[in-house]
């Protein structure tokens, strides 16, 4: 299946877009389904970075292991989940727009199944992340538009 692909446009500039959307501690205010992140370690976030990350999943929690396998501010970044039965893979670009004060966030996010998760990504996954992550990005253009220090 082709990854799901979602856009929005944001009037703040591609750095602090890229900024507020890489830092965990920033997830929960713009992902609903996020109950908790934090970066794994000390130091600046880079590629090879890992961030531990609990969702919510229908009426449980999941906690997983993310890696940065991309991380290019404030153009580009990519990760993947380590562990679990359904594991994330996702890449998020930023365009510059309107001569650099305006932003076009993509986001692409595909799933790979491993035990009981190859059933789960096709019946259930990919329709709930499609909403999902519409939603985040309705909360996150609200959010950066409405709160110019939410840095």
């Amino acid at each position: 299946m082709a990854a799901i692909v979602h856009s929005v446009e944001i009037d703040r500039g591609p750095a602090e877009v890229f900024a507020y959307v890489t830092d965990p501690s920033k997830f929960t205010e713009w992902q609903a389904a996020v109950v908790s992140a934090r970066a794994e370690g000390d130091g600046p976030l880079q590629q090879g970075s890992r961030l531990v990350m609990t969702r919510r999943m229908g009426k449980r929690e999941q906690t997983m292991t993310a890696e940065f396998t991309e991380y290019d501010s404030p153009r580009s970044y990519a990760f993947r989940v380590l562990d679990g039965p359904v594991r994330a893979l996702g890449k998020g670009s930023f365009e510059p727009l309107g001569g650099g004060d305006r932003t076009r966030f993509t986001f692409e996010l595909d799933f790979e199944g491993h035990g009981i998760g190859k059933l789960l990504v096709p019946l259930v996954v990919r329709r709930q992340a499609e909403k999902e992550l519409a939603q985040s990005h309705e909360d996150l253009k609200i959010k950066l538009e409405q709160n110019p220090q939410a840095d």
